[in-house]
């Protein structure tokens, strides 16, 4: 085992307050390192033996800020660490986010209809939670009754780091979770019992991530979508429509809860596409196909 290992995830976990997903997730990326070690191989072959488990360019640069982070953590306590100055994370192109069209969502609205009328109640609820608020999937199934306030309009959301944030919410948002509160959630209830969580699965429980995860491949099929919408799109439409309206980023940051400011900064690249595909489709000039006729 690599030293100080037990340390380290406490000092994840108690200190630096990181989720569980986050901790497990280190947890497979120093276990992997521990594996390479094991091989008494050149530091930097590490990247070959990444390549040999697959891993793409950005999962290999997660892996390594995973392990340069305990690294530092171990030289905090008094060990040394030469492969800090060897093993830099590779170059990752960004991506920019697949957003979700208006149109998209209504089909997904109307896909997620059905004849009990408290479940669908339920399903439009939980679409105009993750487009409204832009929440994460685990933070829209941590969300409990006690969280919502009805008269202010807000819900208090627990997001990484155990962080916790107020978002607003619109009037037709706090009107239609309000609706789903008095007409749906006692339905979905099996039995008489004081369930904390905000939204009920049709067990009657609090709904796991998977339970978001098979909702939103049911609606997307009958939609007629050809994949599942991520659930992550609705967190980028989000940022994306808020941007596009004139929120600053700095108050998308606070909604999100991005930690770095730089995360919420990719966005503007996706509203500027945007702004391009409206300039080529609408202004005269774009019309002009010949260069001559500009002369």
């Amino acid at each position: 085992m690599l030293p100080l290992w037990v340390e380290f995830f406490e000092d994840l976990q108690t200190v630096r307050g990181r989720s569980a997903n986050t901790v497990m997730a280190y947890r497979r990326d120093l276990e992997l390192y521990e594996s390479f070690k094991s091989h008494h191989r050149p530091v930097m072959e590490f990247f070959d033996f990444m390549k040999g488990h697959h891993l793409s360019v950005r999962s290999q640069a997660r892996v390594i800020s995973s392990v340069r982070t305990y690294m530092r953590f171990c030289e905090t306590h008094g060990m040394e660490m030469p492969e800090l100055t060897t093993l830099r994370p590779p170059k990752v192109n960004v991506k920019l986010p697949k957003t979700l069209t208006l149109e998209e969502f209504d089909k997904l609205m109307k896909a997620c209809e059905t004849e009990d009328q408290g479940k669908t109640l339920r399903n439009k609820t939980t679409l105009l939670l993750l487009y409204g608020v832009g929440c994460r999937v685990s933070e829209l199934i941590g969300l409990d009754l006690i969280d919502f306030s009805a008269t202010d309009h807000w819900v208090k959301i627990l997001g990484k780091g155990n962080k916790e944030r107020i978002v607003p919410l619109t009037e037709n948002l706090a009107e239609q979770l309000r609706i789903y509160l008095v007409e749906s959630r006692p339905q979905l209830l099996r039995e008489e019992r004081a369930l904390p969580s905000l939204l009920v699965n049709d067990r009657g429980h609090r709904p796991s991530r998977v339970d978001v995860w098979r909702w939103l491949a049911a609606w997307s099929a009958k939609a007629g979508f050809s994949e599942p919408v991520n659930p992550h799109r609705f967190r980028h439409a989000c940022a994306t429509s808020l941007l596009e309206g004139g929120a600053d980023l700095r108050s998308i940051q606070l909604l999100l809860g991005h930690s770095s400011i730089q995360t919420t900064q990719v966005y503007t690249s996706v509203t500027t596409q945007s702004l391009v595909r409206t300039v080529d489709d609408h202004h005269p000039l774009a019309q002009i196909k010949d260069e001559r006729k500009l002369e």
